[in-house]
């Protein structure tokens, strides 16, 4: 697997519940949504993805994204929506849930079909 294709099935995914959650649920607009899916996905691909999941393993590379997501969502959607900090964080914690558990699958299929080759990922499942 490359990284072209596993950047483009976490950004849909991404997409999909952040303009299902943002969009629909929130009222953010379809450009900020697009924008705050970019940005959020190349930062956890390679932080989390690339970074934190070889050394560290699952558990803790999809808690560490849950993390991310919930301050670069809440902080991004402060920013480019106008949406209040307060709303703006319910928003961005139940993005964090959901994405973190499609996370938590993504990284066995990163795992097991390593875009940079056969790298050694930590045993925490």
């Amino acid at each position: 697997m490359q990284h072209g294709k596993a950047l483009l099935m976490k950004g849909l995914f991404t997409f999909i519940v952040l303009y299902l959650v943002l969009g629909l649920g929130f009222g953010m607009s379809f450009v900020n949504v697009l924008i705050t899916t970019l940005v959020l996905g190349v930062i956890s691909y390679f932080v989390g993805d690339l970074g934190v999941l070889p050394k560290n393993g699952n558990m803790i590379a999809t808690i560490s994204e849950l993390g991310l997501v919930l301050v670069v969502v809440w902080i991004m959607g402060i920013i480019l929506s106008g949406i209040d900090m307060v709303t703006m964080a319910g928003a961005a914690l139940i993005s964090a849930v959901i994405l973190a558990v499609g996370e938590y699958f993504f990284h066995h299929y990163i795992m097991r079909n390593g875009p940079v080759g056969h790298r050694r990922y930590g045993t925490s499942h």
